[in-house]
């Protein structure tokens, strides 16, 4: 009885787990899309207020795409890049790691 409790227990942990890993992709595809809406409102705006003959490509023209670029990067690579280093299941094999280590501390 106890294995399959604990075999139910970890699927309803995987799926909570697997929840917020799609939570944390769809969070950064909103912010990619706002990035990119909002971007091109800036560039419809800035290049209103051009005066005529002047360039559009002023380093002003690119701080909000440059820096806002920056910290989507970083939700990119947050949301992405652990599964690219540490593997797909290593969220998984740690949780089992410390639940054995926590398993043998309370024996």
């Amino acid at each position: 009885m106890e294995i399959i409790m604990e075999r139910d227990f970890s699927k309803l942990e995987r799926l909570e787990r697997v929840k917020k890993r799609v939570k944390r992709i769809k969070g950064f595809y909103v912010h990619l899309l706002v990035y990119v809406v909002v971007n091109l409102m800036v560039v419809v705006l800035n290049i209103q207020d051009l005066e005529p003959g002047e360039s559009y490509f002023q380093y002003k023209n690119f701080f909000t795409l440059f820096f806002w670029g920056i910290g989507l990067a970083v939700h990119g690579l947050s949301v992405f890049l652990p599964d690219f280093i540490l593997g797909k299941n290593w969220e998984e094999r740690k949780i089992k790691q410390l639940m054995e280590e926590d398993k043998k501390h309370w024996k």
